[in-house]
């Protein structure tokens, strides 16, 4: 255990070490080009000057790898004055370069450096999201991320082979949490922000177009073609579709992964409709026997994931072409009508409107809410409720008395939410935005604010001072 007063040491001694290598590094004191080694260097015959670069630019060099070491110090304020160090050595070197170049080439970027800043950031059996948290600023550069994608996706691809296909949970949580930093530009615009700065743009414009998509999408196939825990594949599939797929150059490789996350079922296919949307809104993706699939998915704990409010956003937008066949808007209705007789409150108040929302789209439906001669034997319901194929499930032979029996709900939202099915329904759709996410609180919090017109005292009115009829005080006693 290091104390405070070494720690402050070490805290003093790494401050001081970059200001003064930066200084150095600005005034041209360190050795340029491919470095000797340090001790043929001083029994070759050169200037002393010359000796005197390539001595400091050893030591410049053992700086380096003391700070590398000095990553996985006990102290996170110790970590993260480091990585800005080495960081701001990075930007030295990119501004005065260390390699010889000609006078052709318009950019120089200490690449070596940096691949191994990724390197020691992406541990195998040390968690470092503290400095991953703290290295997520300098991601904001455009050279930066560019690099930085470059080498993580080679350091992935060669550990994860190594492993031969076993998990390695702390290495893949580090990579996710280097990977989901990365945020690529919505769109190309003028590229401003770099670390180590230039004269021309031309060059990144290049790279942040194609070949940067390229490199993001080689970043990620290179971490998903490997087995995932699954707590990291729900958290891979909460951000696939707003930040990684529409930054691919070719999303359509992703479909694989989203399909067998979608086959494996639960909270995991949930997430994975996200993506299959997108695959199907924007590269008509054609997925055999979809709806099927997602009908499958209406099951009780439906009703109370946290996705909640998300999956059925999705399931609104699949379920709202006018284009879809009667029995299969009947068989969506039917089922989420069994499932709401078993649903808390919160749930119910969107889930009602959700269903007469479907009716509505499609008239050919009401018949499921006015059905003639319907028999009031509820085991002679037609539905069968255990089977996975719409189109078999006798929906359309069935009718919504669910909804009837809701309308008897101890809560008195969810009961005259329920009687909006005795009148005939208006055209315009309910705004099911505010109902989706609707909590617990937020229930009790609207029940104080409720304007009441009259209060039931009594189930039975009262007759006279005495109390109700037949009542053993008025029986005993009397007035006069």
């Amino acid at each position: 255990m290091f104390g405070a007063e070494e720690e402050a040491e070490i805290l003093t001694a790494t401050t001081t070490c970059g200001k003064l290598f930066c200084t150095l590094l600005q005034q041209g004191e360190l050795f340029v080009g491919q470095l000797p080694g340090e001790e043929e260097c001083l029994a070759a015959d050169s200037s002393a000057e010359v000796k005197y670069k390539i001595w400091m630019r050893h030591r410049y060099q053992s700086c380096i790898d003391q700070l590398i070491n000095l990553m996985m110090h006990e102290s996170d304020q110790v970590q993260e004055v480091v990585l800005c160090t080495l960081m701001k050595f990075v930007q030295a070197e990119g501004r005065w370069p260390l390699v010889r170049y000609e006078d052709n080439e318009r950019y120089i970027f200490p690449q070596e450096l940096l691949k191994l800043l990724v390197d020691n950031l992406l541990q195998i059996e040390r968690d470092t999201s503290s400095l991953l948290s703290r290295f997520q600023e300098y991601l904001e550069y455009e050279d930066v991320r560019y690099y930085v994608m470059v080498y993580a996706a080679d350091n992935i691809s060669r550990i994860m082979q190594s492993s031969k296909g076993d998990l390695l949970p702390v290495y893949q949580q580090n990579a996710f949490g280097l990977l989901s930093s990365i945020h690529m530009p919505a769109e190309q615009k003028e590229l401003s922000n770099f670390l180590v700065k230039q004269q021309s743009k031309y060059h990144w414009m290049e790279k942040m177009g194609y070949q940067g998509k390229r490199v993001f999408e080689r970043l990620w196939l290179a971490f998903l073609k490997r087995k995932l825990s699954t707590n990291l594949y729900k958290k891979v599939l909460v951000i696939l579709h707003e930040s990684i797929l529409p930054h691919m150059s070719k999303p359509t490789l992703m479909i694989d992964f989203l399909t067998a996350a979608y086959e494996i079922g639960g909270a995991i296919s949930l997430l994975a409709l996200n993506g299959l949307f997108y695959l199907i809104l924007h590269h008509n993706l054609e997925y055999p026997d979809f709806y099927k699939k997602l009908y499958s998915l209406l099951d009780p704990s439906v009703l109370h994931v946290k996705y909640r409010a998300r999956f059925f956003h999705l399931l609104d937008l699949f379920l709202s072409s006018s284009h879809l066949p009667a029995y299969l808007v009947a068989a969506f209705s039917k089922r989420l009508s069994r499932l709401s007789l078993n649903s808390p409150p919160q749930a119910l108040l969107m889930l009602i409107p959700f269903i007469c929302n479907l009716i509505r789209r499609h008239p050919s439906c009401k018949l499921l809410i006015h059905r003639p001669n319907e028999t009031q034997d509820l085991s002679a319901d037609p539905y069968i409720m255990e089977e996975e194929d719409p189109a078999k499930c006798r929906a359309m032979e069935s009718s919504l008395w669910e909804l009837q029996t809701l309308q008897y709900h101890y809560h008195p939202d969810v009961a005259n939410e329920a009687a909006t099915i005795n009148k005939a329904l208006s055209s315009q759709e309910s705004d099911l935005s505010t109902l989706l996410d609707l909590s617990v609180s937020e229930l009790f919090e609207k029940e104080p604010n409720k304007k009441v017109k009259s209060v039931p005292l009594e189930f039975e009115l009262a007759e006279g001072l005495l109390g109700k009829r037949n009542d053993l005080v008025r029986h005993h006693w009397t007035l006069e």
